[in-house]
């Protein structure tokens, strides 16, 4: 989708004398780091031992993992440019964003250090603070509140007490025991799930012991946590929160945690798992940690594909995979191309999500029927837009107001607006899902990466990421998303941050606006689900992507699953890859 710029935005363009190449082809300006044409891939040959549909990262994480074993692979990419929903682009000349995926932490520590990632390139910045929450309205004495939570404890101690001394004192207590869930869940991220349907013969019994010694060692670490755990994947996020904290802008701040990129609410039963989810990454050693890489998310998405091309992989880009092929044994035996070119391969690995890949690219009488209806009832549902914002100057927070020009601590951090209070997310909610309308008072994550990251933005310049929700997929009355809505809808939101950072839509020189369809549409997300669908009890481990097959494999031969439908789901984790690609190679 090409960037929508206001025209009361043109004379800042013009000044920074950018306006008349802005109406170029957009796809001329995403120049980065990870848009390479044939991507050193060479001639695509007509037969590779695997061949995966899809750049993302967890299609080049199976890449590095499949050539590393002794496999000829190939990756075929549908844009112009690789990494997927994790992907630099240039949509504003001189501004690069991560214009889906935004920071990093999830990434497996194994998967980072068995592929050599800071050898091919990914450089990491590690933020802190983590969290800024503004108060929109000042207190009885005039003056303007935040929230500021990071890793120094006695500092963020400090910023909790003022709305309560005794949340203030149960933070790291609460901090510590979700770390010793963490910590617990840990070997479930990097094995397969048990797959009781799959456990006939002698062989896939013996298959499935590491996960089962993973299944395991959790329960033993959970030990006495063992009833938290079960209440923090089936209990509502404000419950979970509600027997630790007090204090509202405390409560509401973790709680989006629990509703980032789902359509659900801090009261809605499960999304105590989605919070334990987005805090069990780490950095650098650092458990918990989140950072920038440097150049953009496709920064991540080059260092693996890097990696893979060391081994031998071939990356191609702008080859759109038209269907899967396969013969009288149900067998899949490569993939036909939109224009015609047949690539053979005995192992096929799609990085799309379970609906393309197995409803679009497949002949559905390929499928059982039981199967089919399996992954027609996978729930996709997504509230998100998200909105890429070239700014000549950073966000000045009343809260928190700039000192100079120099990014200050705060501006390193998630910034979180109209999250300050639960009822505020909770109306938010009720728009999209009740009144079917983009919400009136959307709930905002903005991140600044430009803060610690100079190469993405030009001097004096930032590029502002927004993480936005509740947007719905279908308008009211049967209503697209049309220009003219999308615009309207990022008006509402930057009207919001006008609130808490006057000036800023003064400073906004171009934007990049990304609603459900346009997510759907762009990066093959269907729905605009950025995991590859929900993270709901039901739709997580075994039954990730559909109960009967959570092993990564198919009821077609040969035809694998290693995107994030698959087991341990969403985020730039590259699980999903590694899994798919150790159980390719062990059936092969």
């Amino acid at each position: 989708m090409a960037a929508s710029c206001c025209p009361s935005h043109l004379h800042t363009w013009k000044k920074l004398g950018i306006f008349s190449a802005r109406l170029k082809k957009i796809k001329k300006f995403s120049t980065t780091s990870n848009s390479n044409a044939n991507h050193g891939g060479g001639t695509l040959k007509s037969k590779y031992d695997a061949v995966i549909i899809g750049g993302g990262h967890n299609g080049l994480v199976a890449a590095a993992y499949m050539q590393k074993a002794g496999l000829d692979v190939c990756v075929l990419e549908r844009r112009h440019v690789i990494g997927g929903a994790a992907v630099t682009e240039e949509m504003v000349p001189g501004f690069k964003f991560s214009r889906a995926s935004y920071v990093l932490s999830l990434l497996r520590p194994q998967i980072h250090d068995e592929l050599e990632l800071k050898k091919h390139g990914l450089k990491v910045h590690l933020r802190d603070p983590n969290s800024f929450t503004p108060l929109r309205d000042p207190g009885p004495d005039g003056k303007y509140k935040s929230l500021t939570l990071g890793r120094d404890e006695k500092l963020t101690a400090e910023s909790i007490a003022q709305f309560s001394v005794k949340d203030a004192q149960n933070y790291a207590k609460y901090e510590e025991w979700l770390n010793e869930l963490v910590v617990a869940i840990d070997p479930l991220l990097d094995n397969m799930p048990i797959s009781p349907v799959h456990a006939r013969s002698m062989r896939e019994k013996i298959d499935m012991l590491p996960a089962i010694k993973a299944l395991t060692m959790t329960g033993r670490l959970l030990g006495k946590n063992i009833p938290g755990f079960y209440e923090l994947l089936t209990a509502p996020a404000s419950k979970v929160l509600g027997k630790w904290f007090e204090s509202e802008p405390l409560i509401a701040t973790l709680a989006t945690d629990g509703v980032i990129g789902a359509m659900i609410s801090p009261d809605t039963p499960g999304s105590g798992y989605v919070l334990l989810h987005h805090v069990m990454g780490e950095l650098e050693g650092i458990k918990g940690a989140w950072g920038y890489a440097e150049g953009g998310m496709g920064a991540v998405s080059q260092a693996i594909a890097n990696s893979a091309q060391s081994h031998g992989a071939s990356i191609f880009t702008e080859k759109a995979v038209d269907r899967i092929v396969t013969d009288a044994d149900n067998q899949a035996t490569g993939v036909v191309l939109i224009d015609g070119t047949e690539v053979k391969a005995d192992i096929v690995m799609s990085n799309a999500t379970p609906k393309i890949t197995f409803l679009d690219l497949l002949e559905k009488n390929s499928l059982p029927e039981e199967f089919i209806n399996e992954v027609s009832a996978i729930d996709y549902t997504s509230p998100v837009t998200k909105i890429n914002v070239a700014v000549n100057k950073l966000p000045n927070f009343l809260a928190k107001p700039n000192i100079g020009t120099e990014p200050m601590p705060h501006h390193r951090a998630t910034i979180h607006m109209n999250c300050e209070n639960t009822s505020l997310v909770m109306d938010s909610y009720r728009d999209a899902v009740d009144k079917g309308i983009p919400s009136k008072r959307p709930m905002i994550e903005m991140t600044i990466p430009s803060s610690l990251d100079k190469t993405i933005a030009p001097p004096g310049c930032h590029v502002v990421l927004l993480f936005t929700q509740y947007t719905p997929y279908s308008l009211p009355g049967g209503e697209t998303w049309t220009d003219e809505r999308r615009n309207q809808y990022a008006d509402t939101v930057f009207d919001c941050i006008e609130e808490y950072a006057p000036g800023f839509k003064e400073s906004v020189v171009g934007r990049d606006i990304l609603t459900p369809p346009d997510l759907e549409k762009t990066f093959g997300l269907t729905g605009g689900n950025i995991f590859h669908g929900g993270m709901a009890l039901d739709q997580l481990y075994m039954c990730r992507p559909v109960p009967s097959y959570c092993n990564y494999r198919s009821p077609i031969k040969g035809l694998y699953l290693c995107g994030s439908g698959t087991h341990p789901g969403g985020g730039v984790m590259g699980s999903p890859g590694r899994l798919a690609a150790l159980a390719a190679v062990k059936d092969n």
